[in-house]
């Protein structure tokens, strides 16, 4: 019987053999994680049709009958494009790797072994139902992160590592201690059975569950408050894992905050007066999130910490269209947004990479005038810089407009969102402010030095093929809105 979700656990396990034989090559390593990783985008648009007719596509394994789970993986439209974009960076993040971090210290096989391991964990959260398997996957996303950080990081990058397991480790804990709840409540792990199973519960217990549940993963999707381990970790992180880590691992925390706070416990206390001010609470995070990392990145000179700011700022965009929930027009702007971003965010840490890489810098006050110099890397930072701002044909333009029309449908039902939704608008005026300065500081002022290494050209091609992906995601969106809009919302 053809299992293609569980394929995609098995896949990159299958191939680590091929890992540690061509280990001493980094194009053969490169090419062992690679290649499943495009047998399963392969396996994945597979499902499509029958996630576009019938919502869902379900697998189901038994697994401990002594507590009545089963092993049920599954994709709809939303888990689908995350999934997707999950692998189509690291894809781009692997064979970025080959030119990148052949020059750092560590052994390339063991860092593209960890890179495969870090692959079951991401996709392996997008693609479960089961809470005891997404906290298995969520947990284990972290340990190849800390040692990825820390073995080929920069400076202090085992400190930055140690901060950012510390800090996600503790958000776990709350995390668990919702899962145990739910179990004990409903005995079931099961996401959709539970969901049903709760309406009947005490709604002060489902409260405090639910505050639980977003406590953790906000931790991880690294909104203000909870930020103080992201700029260290992306700074110090290499290139590629800094695509990841803003690409897919903090999204992580944003999609499980709406499919498990929102989409299992939310419904059984939706409509009390404490369900109400939970999203007013998580708007005015948003806002301040959105906010706080943009006026940061215009004031940051480090080209890596100014698009680790940028990452706070627009998961402050997601948590904003978050607290729309259940209208439709703002989850599927926020889902798309997590696309888009994803996207854009992680060609501009490789973009980051490539002017390190080139120029042996990291002060953009040092840099200038590399547009004639660096024309690929020009090009390539401008497609995701105009993403990240929000220009219209670019990749979050359409993602953050559909964001704004849900803030605007919201406040006609409740007039508290129209000042939160304002200010997000205002917030698009710094984003696109942050991202002019650090292009013109880097590629259009006053050259302030002669030469620049050639980019790899392995390097070269990672970046063309995101940068195609964020065209495509600007210029017509229509495919991956039909997709997310195909799932069950509320």
């Amino acid at each position: 019987m053809f299992a293609p979700l569980l394929l995609t656990f098995v896949l990159p396990v299958v191939f680590l053999p091929f890992i540690f034989v061509s280990g001493r090559r980094p194009c053969g390593a490169a090419a062992s994680v690679v290649a499943p990783c495009i047998l399963n985008l392969l396996i994945l648009l597979m499902t499509v049709p029958k996630v576009l007719s019938e919502g869902r596509y379900t697998e189901t394994y038994q697994w401990i009958p002594a507590l009545n789970t089963s092993l049920t993986l599954f994709v709809d439209g939303i888990s689908l494009s995350l999934a997707i974009i999950t692998l189509i960076l690291i894809i781009s993040a692997a064979v970025f790797s080959v030119g990148y971090i052949e020059e750092k210290r560590g052994s390339v096989r063991d860092y593209y072994i960890l890179l495969a391991f870090l692959t079951v964990g991401l996709v392996g959260v997008f693609i479960t139902s089961n809470l005891m398997v997404f906290y298995f996957c969520w947990e284990f996303m972290l340990i190849p992160t800390y040692f990825i950080i820390g073995g080929w990081g920069y400076r202090e990058s085992y400190r930055a590592a140690f901060k950012f397991f510390i800090f996600t480790h503790a958000g776990a804990v709350f995390v668990l201690l919702g899962i145990g709840a739910v179990y004990m409540l409903t005995g079931s792990l099961d996401m959709f059975a539970a969901k049903t199973l709760l309406m009947s519960a005490s709604p002060t217990i489902l409260e405090w569950i639910f505050i639980a549940f977003t406590l953790g993963f906000a931790v991880k999707m690294a909104v203000v408050p909870l930020h103080m381990w992201l700029p260290d970790a992306h700074a110090e992180a290499p290139a590629p894992i800094s695509a990841l880590l803003s690409g897919v691992i903090i999204e992580a925390g944003a999609y499980a905050i709406l499919r498990v706070s929102f989409g299992t416990v939310f419904p059984s206390i939706a409509g009390s007066i404490s369900s109400t001010q939970f999203l007013y609470i998580i708007s005015l995070l948003g806002v301040i999130s959105a906010f706080y990392g943009a006026m940061t990145a215009l004031a940051e000179n480090d080209i890596k910490r100014i698009v680790a700011y940028s990452s706070i700022s627009h998961m402050g965009y997601v948590l904003f269209g978050l607290s729309l929930y259940p209208l439709t027009e703002g989850v599927i702007g926020t889902v798309l947004h997590l696309v888009n971003h994803a996207a854009s965010k992680g060609l501009l840490f490789l973009c980051a990479g490539a002017v390190m890489k080139q120029t042996g810098l990291r002060d953009i006050r040092e840099m200038g005038g590399l547009a004639s110099k660096m024309p690929l890397t020009a090009v390539s930072t401008a497609i995701s810089s105009f993403g990240i701002a929000g220009i219209p044909a670019f990749a979050c333009f359409i993602s953050e407009f559909l964001i704004f029309m849900g803030g605007f449908q919201a406040s006609n039902a409740d007039g508290f969102f129209y000042l939160p939704t304002s200010l997000m608008i205002v917030a698009t005026v710094f984003s696109l402010a942050y991202v002019l300065r650090l292009f013109w500081r880097v590629f259009l002022e006053k050259p302030k030095q002669e030469t620049v290494t050639k980019l790899p050209t392995l390097m070269a091609a990672s970046m063309l093929f995101l940068s195609f992906i964020n065209v495509a995601l600007g210029i017509w969106p229509g495919p991956v809105i039909s997709l997310i809009g195909s799932a069950e919302i509320g």
